[in-house]
């Protein structure tokens, strides 16, 4: 399962909001190979669900995701921070064993 925190809930339904996304469209979030640890995040807005792909719902917003990525996604939780430090959308995922400096990539 994917989960979504309301900081991450409230700036994404803000995004959609500003793009004019309507209540058709998702948050999809898929791994990539690549990043200096191995593994990248990859977010996006979608309407378009694949034959195989994992529909997960959290506070009322859609999360999907591919097989492939779930391997690597199975307890995150997608989390957004205004911090000093960095701003943006980060993973709290518990499967990765390093992540780079900028939260980016990780390795399992």
């Amino acid at each position: 399962m994917i989960q979504i925190s309301d900081k991450a809930l409230a700036r994404v339904n803000k995004i959609m909001t500003d793009e004019g996304k309507g209540s058709d469209y998702f948050v999809r979030v898929s791994v990539l190979q690549g990043g200096c640890s191995g593994l990248s995040y990859d977010l996006s807005f979608d309407n378009v669900l694949a034959d195989k792909d994992q529909v997960f719902e959290d506070k009322g917003m859609k999360l999907v995701t591919n097989p492939q990525s779930m391997l690597y996604l199975i307890g995150t939780t997608l989390d957004f921070s205004e911090g000093l430090e960095g701003k943006g959308f980060y993973f709290d995922n518990p499967n990765a064993s390093r992540t780079c400096s900028c939260g980016e990539s990780f390795s399992v």
